[in-house]
C-alpha cells in the first residue's frame, strides 16, 4: 500500500531544475525524518537528502549544493529542490519517513536527465 505520495518527476536537460513534493499523513509527516532517497537502474537505493524534526538537514555529498530538502508543516508536505541537474541524477526518486521503528515509502517517480 502506497503511504506517500511523490509528484514532480519528469524529463529535463542536463542544467535544469525540477522540484520534487511529498505528501504524507499528519501522524507520518511528524515523525523523526523525512528525507528523498533514489535508486537508479541496477543500482541500490540510496539517501539523497533528509530532514529531522528538529530541522537538521542532511545531504549526499553527489548533490550537496545543488538539491535542497524542505518541510511545509503547515501542508504536511516535504519538497526536494533540483538544480543544476546532471545525467547521473537519473533515477526513481522515493519519499520517506523514518518513526522508528517503522519506515513508509512512496510509489517513487521517475527523475530523467536527458545527455
Amino acid at each position: 500500500q502506497v503511504q506517500l505520495v511523490e509528484a514532480g518527476g519528469g524529463l529535463v536537460q542536463p542544467g535544469g531544475s525540477l522540484r520534487l513534493s511529498c505528501a504524507a499523513p499528519r501522524s507520518i509527516f511528524t515523525g523523526y525524518i523525512m528525507g528523498w532517497y533514489r535508486q537508479a537502474p541496477g543500482k541500490q537505493r540510496e539517501l539523497v537528502a533528509s530532514c529531522t524534526n528538529f530541522g537538521n538537514t542532511q545531504y549526499a555529498e553527489s548533490v550537496k549544493g545543488r538539491f535542497t530538502i524542505s518541510r511545509d508543516n503547515a501542508k504536511n508536505t516535504v519538497d526536494l529542490q533540483m538544480n543544476n541537474l546532471k545525467p547521473e541524477d537519473t533515477a526513481v526518486y522515493y519519499c520517506n519517513a523514518l518513526l522508528p521503528p517503522f519506515n513508509f515509502w512512496g510509489q517513487g517517480t521517475q527523475v530523467t536527465v536527458s545527455s
